[in-house]
């Protein structure tokens, strides 16, 4: 061990005074991987790394997305955070950007040297490693924010009484400022993502969160209400719950009592990466039932719960699956002096695209001036930069801030045009719009996002109509016919229940035709990939990891499937050949036997009524070895001479025939054989499944 339990890594100090001497969990090879990874690249190359080894454990410790669900808090330079559960430093990072100083706890050493390799140029950032009982006494009791990212559900694993979670919180509680917050991020025992057919996130298992955990175990997470609930019996009478989508550990939106997801919002919903999963239903459907409902915060997938003096802040999205110089974030903010939207870069690549936005802006409202269009109040502010970058004016962080507007916006009236099947009404508002977003069309200024859902109408549509958001301006003219196509198509897209919508009744009016369309649909993907640059969207990450999504219908056709090919069918010639209407599987008949012998043998006996020319016995639906030991009619053998028995294989040794068919079958003849009124066919056979490449082996070995 270092002298004085002191071992640095670059600028990070590790506090080793409390470790155990081992670590008491770990994620095997992943941890040597994770540690190798961050000991020799720079942050720049993670994005890199993640898609080359496409791993959930290299996404899940290594995204930069893991940081949103702290960055968004207004936590400053003169302040002090501790983040209990530090781990491999998911947001330690975010943290130590944005406080004075920040002091981590974990219980694993390889941990949190993962943690200080990644952040080495942090030079306000302890690590103590050890277990937190130990190291909480040394604690000064200062800090302004104790954040718990996924960490208050396992409680009960270290707090041994009666009520874990509120202890914990009470010795948590002492190390905070009179006005500091507590930051608790967890999973929803009732999140929608769970009854759609997710696993529960910590035990790998179906359904146990919303069961209660009928399995014991240490693990715990809860409801809106039962955190509340905690909270208040530790003297908390006020609670601060925030909604993070689609959880909390890749948020994209961050939503409040204030600020509730609307009709349409949450379509982004598979994003599991670490385990397959069903998909019961359509969470996107459930979810906008959900919100017409009210009872959103009983289903969100996840909660941030803030413990403290109530923030501004009431509605966050974080628009960081782009390219560096695009990666901002929107907050909505409410305080005595009103509402207010601001737009902030998360890079200092992305500060020129916030500065070029407030251009845009001057440039778009002299275009539309008088035109039936206002452009959102947009003015560009300053503020402390969180980098690393020191005073001067020029190196003061650029920030929007953005008019608030009340009212429906464009893409909401339209839903309920195609709600009514009001194609007409449709079609007049898409011309008024034409007709608005086209004035100063020789401009040298466009903005390319006149979408739907960044037009304010007010109730007299003859009124302004208000574009709330011009992020994506270019200098340069740009066709309406393209914005307006893009905006239908966008719009389309979006949401499954606008099939309604004829796109060729927009073609006709926009007076463009099938080439202008796949033409616009073009550049659309240009200019996504303008925006994104060349890294995976996480969607498509999850789709590179590989874990399946079984749909109800296909995992029932599935299980039908494979059912089928194990199941037996006997088909009975009369006289008019082997049909399936002349056919059964044998557990749908009443008094035949099947029994499978300890040697692997099947006796099969059933009963046959008179009348009969000939059986046949379809053992499986299976590429297979038949080896058919006899086969006894009304208990008398039938011989193998003749044409008497047939298998539809090649012989390959004594009764056992190898069939390189997926319809196998034993044909019986009856000719010649006294039959009974009523008839016992008795079969013993072994069949062994071929897998498809053996097959294909043995075919080009010419063995059949």
């Amino acid at each position: 061990m270092p002298e004085n339990n002191i071992e640095e890594i670059g600028k990070i100090k590790l506090d080793l005074t409390h470790y155990p001497g081992e670590d008491y969990y770990c994620d095997g090879d992943a941890e040597d991987e994770l540690l190798e990874i961050t000991r020799n690249y720079s942050a720049v190359e993670y994005q890199r790394i993640i898609e080359e080894r496409t791993s959930w454990e290299i996404l899940y410790h290594l995204s930069s997305q893991r940081e949103n669900i702290v960055e968004w808090l207004p936590i400053t330079k003169e302040m002090k955070v501790l983040e209990v559960g530090s781990g491999c430093g998911a947001i330690t990072g975010a943290l130590a950007r944005k406080a004075g100083e920040v002091t981590c706890i974990d219980l694993s050493r390889k941990r949190s040297r993962i943690n200080a390799y990644r952040h080495m140029d942090a030079d306000n950032v302890t690590i103590h490693v050890g277990n937190f009982q130990d190291v909480e006494p040394d604690l000064p009791c200062d800090y302004d924010y104790i954040c718990l990212i996924g960490v208050f559900e396992y409680a009960q694993a270290y707090i041994r009484s009666e009520t874990p979670y509120e202890d914990f919180l009470n010795i948590i509680r002492k190390h905070l400022k009179p006005e500091g917050h507590i930051a608790i991020a967890i999973e929803n025992k009732f999140g929608l993502k769970y009854w759609a057919g997710c696993r529960e996130d910590h035990l790998g298992t179906y359904f146990s969160g919303i069961e209660n955990y009928p399995d014991g175990g240490v693990v715990r997470t809860f409801t809106a209400e039962g955190l509340r609930r905690i909270a208040k019996n530790c003297g908390y009478e006020y609670a601060q719950m925030y909604y993070p989508y689609p959880d909390y550990k890749f948020m994209t939106c961050l939503y409040s009592e204030e600020r509730l997801p609307k009709t349409g919002e949450l379509s982004n919903n598979l994003r599991n990466f670490d385990r397959d999963r069903l998909q019961l239903f359509d969470e996107k459907r459930v979810f906008d039932t959900i919100i017409q409902e009210g009872q959103f915060d009983l289903f969100s997938n996840s909660y941030m719960m803030l413990l403290g003096p109530k923030l501004e802040e009431k509605y966050v999205k974080y628009s960081n699956d782009r390219k560096p110089e695009f990666c901002i974030k929107t907050v909505f903010k409410e305080n005595e002096h009103g509402k207010i939207i601001e737009k902030h870069p998360l890079s200092k690549e992305a500060w020129r695209h916030i500065e070029n936005t407030a251009h845009a802006y001057d440039a778009l409202a002299k275009r539309y001036q008088d035109s039936g269009l206002v452009i959102n109040r947009c003015r560009l502010e300053r503020a402390n930069s969180s980098t690393e970058i020191k005073v001067g004016i020029e190196t003061e962080e650029p920030y929007l801030s953005l008019a608030y507007v009340e009212g429906r916006t464009l893409e909401e009236i339209l839903d309920d045009c195609l709600k009514r099947n009001d194609i007409e009404q449709f079609g007049q508002l898409f011309d008024e719009y034409y007709k608005r977003i086209s004035y100063g069309e020789e401009e040298k200024i466009a903005d390319y996002d006149l979408i739907f859902s960044n037009i304010i109408v007010p109730e007299n549509i003859d009124n302004a109509w208000n574009v709330i958001d011009c992020e994506w301006s270019f200098e340069k003219a740009i066709e309406t016919k393209q914005i307006a196509f893009r905006s239908v198509y966008c719009y389309l897209l979006e949401n499954e229940k606008r099939n309604s919508l004829n796109l060729d009744l927009i073609i006709r009016k926009l007076e463009i035709d099938q080439s202008d369309a796949e033409q616009y649909r073009k550049r659309e993907m240009d200019f996504q990939k303008y925006v994104t640059g060349k890294h995976m969207s996480m969607a498509q990450m999850r789709e590179a990891i590989g874990w399946p999504v079984y749909t109800v219908e296909a995992f029932c056709e599935g299980q039908a499937l494979a059912a089928g090919k194990d199941r037996i069918q006997i088909y009975e010639d009369t006289g008019r050949g082997f049909n399936e209407e002349q056919s059964f599987f044998i557990d749908e008949t009443v008094g035949e036997q099947v029994r499978v012998r300890e040697d692997g043998m099947t006796e099969l006996e059933i009963m046959i009524s008179s009348g009969k020319s000939a059986l046949r016995i379809d053992p499986c639906n299976d590429f297979c070895l038949i080896y058919l030991q006899e086969i006894r009619w009304n208990g008398t053998i039938l011989p193998w001479k003749g044409r008497q028995i047939q298998v539809n294989g090649f012989k390959v040794g004594e009764n056992t025939y190898a069939c390189p068919t997926q319809d196998p079958n034993i044909t019986v003849s009856l000719d010649g054989i006294r039959g009974e009124d009523s008839n016992v066919l008795q079969v013993t056979m072994q069949v062994t499944k071929l897998p498809e490449e053996t097959v294909k082996h043995m075919q080009k070995r010419g063995l059949f």
